[in-house]
């Protein structure tokens, strides 16, 4: 009979969680890395070595990958021949571990769950609760998978209950335009067949913890449906040409996993779950021996790479920027931004709107200014800010319009692409929207040299903060005319690649 501790369950979910905050599985590395090798298309390459480059410095900076670090889910296979020592309930166990990796002082991670999320959507502070999945097995050890999944990729999940008879890659390439980039591709899709609805959500997310192996199953062919459905989607989606960040190319997806568990008669449900470009995921068994020990990667696991920036580069002031000087950008220069940024997502740009439906003075001037969609990890040591990725924009779009003709904003800087909302607003406004990488949040960061907070304090990581930063990499997505590179740049890599099929 194993007996397994309690202090042993907490300490190696903490430790876990701490390890994949700022190391990615070598399967997503060397995936990424041959999808960085192979890429045609100048921008979608540069997206990917960001995130290579980023990779690496979290690797060795012990930094988080994202800024986003994700809502924790758990999957834990207990061994029926397992005893406990312990007075806490496994979920209790799971959740301190939780806490006590989200509030390690030495790499401080974002706490963004919220309690009473129709109501207050009140942060708990410490990123708890997890979402737990538990199974009794046979055996006398315990079995954990744990991962951490943002909220830009969890938000593009797509649930259907199709009929008998229709077909589940029709489906999915459906899905594919709706969601957009604002998953960071390329990563991952998950897709859960079968059982319920429920059931089909949860094994489409147990899915995503499986490694890379796409090319193995090229290699060896397939030996059921489940397989047959990974083939064809891995092939048709990377030939849809979205690419990295949504940007087109020739990588969308790193690999296809599909899960399928037995149905109704009537039922075909159907799940998506993607998993994007910080893909944060690791396993460990308890066998009564103490915690778990996660061997660290070797630093040469990652390729060495330096950013080689393409095409139309301009280093740009932001301090002595005019409207005449936004309208000469085109959709795919590469900029590099110097001087104030200010920062503001959902909870600010809700405030700033209401303010200004009341009359009442914004907290700083944004005439003539730009704003970063970003929400950062809290600095430690000598840091001016942690980890500082963009956010996904379309959750500003709604807002998009009454900031630019209310307060004079000039231009917008956040992850993936803009609805037709705020493509409208920002052609009618004459402003520009720009890109930064999604799964870059570290390197971000490395440009931004100083950070003040200048309004809502009390919204702690969704305050209004002046940046100050040097040469900080984006891309012109919305040009002052409203011309789209989410929407151009899929659509002619999508016929490139037709035309060399």
């Amino acid at each position: 009979m194993t007996v397994i501790r309690q202090d042993d369950v907490i300490q190696s979910v903490a430790d876990a969680l701490q390890y994949i905050s700022y190391y990615h599985p070598k399967d997503f590395i060397d995936a990424m890395n041959a999808a960085y090798e192979r890429e045609q298309n100048p921008a979608a390459k540069d997206a990917i070595a960001q995130i290579l480059i980023n990779s690496r410095m979290c690797a060795t900076g012990h930094r988080p990958i994202c800024q986003d670090t994700g809502i924790v889910t758990v999957f834990v296979h207990v061994g029926m021949n397992v005893t406990w020592e312990a007075d806490m309930s496994l979920d209790d166990m799971v959740n301190e571990g939780v806490r006590r990796a989200y509030l390690l002082p030495d790499n401080v991670l974002r706490a963004s769950v919220l309690a009473d999320p129709d109501g207050k959507r009140q942060n708990t502070k410490d990123n708890t609760p997890a979402i737990i999945h538990h199974k009794l097995v046979p055996g006398d050890k315990v079995d954990i998978h744990v991962a951490a999944k943002g909220g830009g990729s969890e938000a593009k999940s797509k649930f259907a209950m199709l009929n008998p008879s229709d077909s589940v890659v029709d489906w999915v390439m459906e899905q594919l335009p709706k969601m957009g980039a604002g998953w960071c591709p390329p990563g991952m899709l998950g897709i859960g067949i079968g059982g319920t609805a429920e059931k089909a959500m949860e094994i489409a997310k147990e899915a995503l913890l499986d490694p890379i192996d796409i090319q193995d199953l090229q290699a060896r062919g397939p030996s059921n449906r489940a397989e047959e459905l990974r083939l064809e989607l891995f092939d048709k989606v990377n030939k849809s040409g979205i690419g990295a960040q949504g940007l087109g190319g020739l990588t969308t997806v790193l690999d296809i996993k599909v899960k399928d568990y037995p149905t109704h008669a009537a039922n075909k449900p159907v799940a998506i779950i993607p998993n994007c470009a910080a893909t944060r995921h690791a396993h460990f068994t308890l066998d009564g021996s103490g915690p778990a020990a996660l061997a660290p990667p070797k630093l040469e696991d990652w390729p060495e790479i330096t950013r080689k920036a393409g095409g139309n580069v301009k280093r740009v002031n932001l301090d002595s920027i005019t409207p005449e000087e936004v309208k000469t950008w085109q959709p795919g220069d590469t900029l590099l931004l110097n001087g104030k940024l200010l920062t503001g997502r959902d909870a600010a740009h809700k405030r700033m709107v209401d303010m200004i439906a009341k009359g009442e003075p914004l907290p700083v001037d944004m005439k003539g200014r730009f704003i970063y969609y970003v929400g950062p990890v809290d600095p430690i040591g000598d840091e001016v800010v942690g980890p500082a990725g963009p956010t996904t924009a379309t959750r500003m779009d709604k807002f998009t319009r009454t900031m630019l003709e209310q307060t004079g904003l000039l231009g917008m800087v956040g992850k993936a692409e803009r609805g037709l909302e705020a493509i409208e607003a920002i052609r009618d406004n004459e402003a520009v929207y720009l890109m930064a990488v999604g799964g870059s949040a570290y390197l971000v960061a490395q440009a931004i040299k100083k950070s003040r907070v200048v309004g809502f304090e009390d919204l702690g990581m969704e305050a209004i903060y002046e940046f100050e930063v040097e040469d900080m990499p984006v891309t012109v997505a919305v040009d002052s005319l409203g011309t789209s590179v989410h929407q151009t740049g899929p659509a002619k890599w999508k016929e490139i690649i037709a035309q060399t099929a």
